[in-house]
């Protein structure tokens, strides 16, 4: 049986889950990382723990706030942000153009 595995740690690929949805739910990262709510609530938790994630209610749901200003964990050379990191990786506007991170794009009427 091969072995699977990803350029991308978990906690990263929840990371880019909030960047797509911040009102991303908790069983959605689950699902789309094929993981348990439980572990992906844990992989939120640590993410907000570090203060990469700012979660905020929003009635009976939470939202996320990703502090795109902090540096990278473990050294990465050239010590680049989360936010430019994920600008390379996050497409969120709905005709494939790039939308910059933080930058709101065209509000829908």
């Amino acid at each position: 049986m091969a072995r699977t595995w990803s350029f991308l740690t978990n906690h990263a690929r929840a990371l880019l889950c909030i960047a797509h949805d911040p009102g991303v739910r908790l069983r959605d990262i689950a699902a789309t990382l094929d993981i348990t709510e439980r572990r992906a609530f844990g992989l939120v938790a640590d993410l907000t723990q570090a203060g990469y994630v700012v979660k905020e209610k929003d009635g009976r749901r939470n939202r996320y706030r990703i502090q795109d200003h902090l540096p990278l964990r473990g050294g990465v050379s050239q010590e680049r942000t989360i936010g430019e990191v994920l600008e390379l990786l996050v497409d969120n506007s709905a005709d494939g153009s790039t939308q910059k991170l933080g930058d709101p794009g065209p509000r829908a009427q």
